[in-house]
């Protein structure tokens, strides 16, 4: 029966995970190994550890899905067994597809071969010739970009050439599904770029597995998200949701037994869109979603212009206040007040707190029942048209050591319209663009 369900979720699946768990022996003492061995099925030496416990998961053909959770939640170990390098201890995991993965540095590679064989051996894993191989190699080279270095041993590579001749590698074996671990951590920017740009094109033909812990970064590659905790699946739903519960619970554990967040979840704003009408610009607190801890909360968040008229649109360059308002419903000792503008992708494009002001304010502390507001005053980015969200939080305390008492999804959209032509995701009202032409030389 279980085979037969399998097979029929498989013809649109490119990977089906059903009752997958893996376990590990923990010993205390190497000896206890020897004994585990000579008392085999009579007496038990060691501790079973559950790495992942009944996991059960369909990826769908070309679907995005990333991977989120804390440091030895199993996020790592699922992508062994889902790359076959590892055998689940129960149930199943099916792959529709050729798999080409990034995992650990140096996985796969043999420290005395050089990268030019290490290229071979890896390709040759991944099921094409050597003569295919050859084909690309000059592809595979330039993508990876090390020099001469290709002909030397990997274990006189650091970690990002290893992570260069890796990637090089999984871009161009012709795979169905690509399983992208932490590793583009250790890369520099210029080559960081250049493996999004390849995701980017690769998940809209494949099937993308992506591991981060860069929320913005996920939101942006994957529309689906897993939430890993203690080895289960803790959440699994749209990548802005679950990014947003992961970071409230991350919270919740630094500030411990002391301050209880509280979720907030109001009648929430729909997707932001890339829209060319000229909406106004909303309040959406009463809609918005985030946390609270109850000792202070956001009532009001307005744009104006500078002569303190509310604004109803944008096209981006204005001179503009936001004013953002907070009540404080216990003292608060330094509160701050502060908000980051997101896309559609959920990415960071811009923001500011009041941290460094009240710092300076003689009188600093909020009594129960006072109002906190803050002002900023800055020119407005000429953004691409369509919408955009701000985040508003109120928090008390230092740079390294405050608590966020409300923090707000959403709690106003912004409306950009303009038939000027936007480069970039953050751009500048120039002061003078000019454009010259003489029969002169060039001084």
């Amino acid at each position: 029966m279980q085979a037969e369900f399998r097979g029929r979720i498989m013809k649109n699946n490119s990977i089906t995970i059903v009752n997958a768990s893996k376990t590990f022996k923990i010993y205390s003492n190497p000896l206890d190994r020897i004994k585990d061995i000579i008392f085999y099925n009579q007496r038990s030496f060691h501790k079973k550890f559950f790495a992942l416990k009944d996991i059960n998961a369909n990826i769908e053909v070309g679907e995005s899905l990333a991977l989120i959770g804390r440091n030895g939640s199993g996020k790592s170990t699922l992508l062994q067994l889902i790359s076959k390098i590892l055998q689940p201890t129960e149930g199943s995991v099916a792959i529709n597809g050729k798999i080409a993965a990034l995992l650990e540095l140096g996985s796969g590679f043999n420290p005395e071969f050089t990268g030019r064989e290490n290229v071979l051996l890896n390709a040759a894993i991944y099921g094409l010739s050597r003569r295919d191989v050859m084909e690309r190699m000059n592809k595979i080279l330039a993508f990876a970009d090390i020099g001469d270095f290709i002909d030397q041993p990997t274990k006189t590579y650091s970690s990002g050439m290893q992570l260069r001749l890796a990637f090089a590698v999984i871009a161009h074996v012709d795979a169905d599904i690509l399983v992208v671990d932490e590793a583009l951590a250790v890369g520099d920017a210029v080559f960081t770029q250049k493996c999004m740009r390849f995701i980017r094109e690769f998940s809209k033909r494949g099937t993308l597995l992506f591991v981060s812990h860069d929320p913005a970064m996920v939101q942006n590659l994957c529309k689906r998200a897993i939430w890993l905790e203690n080895g289960t699946i803790k959440e699994d739903g749209n990548s802005r949701d679950v990014c947003r519960n992961y970071l409230q619970s991350t919270l919740q554990n630094i500030y411990g037994e002391k301050i209880k967040l509280r979720k907030v979840q109001g009648n929430q704003y729909s997707s932001l869109q890339q829209r060319e009408d000229k909406d106004h610009i909303k309040n959406n607190i009463s809609r918005s979603s985030g946390w609270t801890t109850d000792q202070a909360t956001i009532v009001d968040a307005v744009l104006l212009d500078p002569a303190g008229a509310q604004l109803s649109g944008l096209e981006g360059g204005e001179d503009v206040k936001l004013e953002i308002t907070a009540v404080a419903n216990a003292e608060l000792r330094n509160p701050i007040l502060g908000f980051m503008v997101r896309d559609r992708l959920g990415q960071d494009l811009f923001g500011e707190n009041t941290l460094n002001t009240i710092e300076k304010l003689a009188e600093n502390t909020a009594k129960k029942g006072e109002f906190i507001t803050a002002s900023f005053q800055f020119k407005m980015p000429m953004l691409p048209n369509g919408e955009y969200a701000v985040t508003i939080s109120v928090a008390n305390g230092s740079l390294n050591d405050h608590i966020q008492h409300e923090y707000l999804h959403e709690a106003l959209i912004l409306n950009f319209h303009s038939d000027k032509v936007r480069w970039g995701l953050v751009g500048i009202k120039f002061q003078s663009v000019n454009i010259q032409i003489s029969d002169k030389s060039y001084p």
